[in-house]
């Protein structure tokens, strides 16, 4: 992989890591276009330049509400089911899953379709929905959260989706479930990062670190950006149209380009 490669990758996770749209099916399928081989070095580069967008999120919420002890609490909870099934199935997800661009395609098409449902279904309820916007939701709500978020190990679901539906139909009002997003994203991405650099970390050449270097840095600066897009968007926008643009381009990808 060459710097210019990493420098697109950079930009293109930290631009998707906190839309509905997967950001993990986006590498995949630029690697693709960009002809990588799948290696293991470039798994592991998808993996750890998410570490670069999740610090955007320290930078933006640190004195917000990481210095809230009862915020921590909530991820705590919600980061559990995720801690487990990634653990537990690591080396599927890592050998079988990442890399392939069918169930990256697959996931995007059904989840697009399943994002567009929702909303019309969450349009004739939002009236009933509490307009609260604290992120001190219950445990219980937080446990739900973090099973949801769960599904996301799968490429092409995407976690921030999974998440965001998951608190939606819950009955949390959007702004709030989309910034706990944000905030579940620090310990569940530096946990697959931290799990993988681990296990990976002595195979790693010195030309290879500057890679993810690269990559490190410019998914961080995107994806500041990327937050108060998002932040913008969902004040008058639902997410109807990540739907369409995932169905789309899952078409396109299974037409056209595989």
């Amino acid at each position: 992989m060459a710097i210019l490669e990493a420098f697109i990758l950079g930009i293109v996770e930290g631009f998707t890591e906190f839309l509905p749209v997967s950001s993990t099916g986006h590498l995949i399928l630029t690697s693709h276009l960009l002809k990588l081989e799948q290696s293991d070095f470039l798994k592991s580069f998808e993996i750890a330049i998410q570490l670069g967008a999740i610090l955007s999120v320290v930078v933006l919420y640190l004195k917000k509400f990481l210095l809230n002890l009862e915020v921590i609490k909530r991820v705590a909870v919600a980061f559990l089911p995720t801690t487990v099934i990634g653990f537990l199935l690591y080396g599927f997800i890592k050998n079988i899953l990442l890399g392939s661009a069918t169930v990256v395609l697959w996931s995007l098409f059904l989840g697009g379709i399943a994002l567009i449902a929702f909303e019309f279904w969450y349009s004739k309820t939002a009236l009933k929905i509490n307009s609260s916007n604290s992120l001190l939701l219950s445990y219980r709500h937080c446990f739900f959260i973090g099973l949801f978020q769960a599904i996301s190990i799968i490429p092409g679901v995407s976690r921030a989706g999974a998440t965001i539906l998951g608190g939606l139909w819950l009955g949390v009002p959007r702004k709030t479930i989309v910034e706990f997003s944000f905030l579940l994203a620090l310990p569940t991405m530096a946990g697959a990062t931290g799990l993988d650099l681990v296990k990976n970390w002595s195979s790693f050449s010195d030309g290879q670190f500057g890679i993810l270097a690269v990559g490190f840095v410019v998914s961080f600066i995107t994806a500041v950006l990327a937050i108060k897009f998002l932040l913008s968007f969902i004040q008058k926008h639902s997410f109807i149209s990540f739907g369409v643009y995932r169905i789309i381009l899952a078409i396109v990808f299974l037409l056209f380009l595989m």
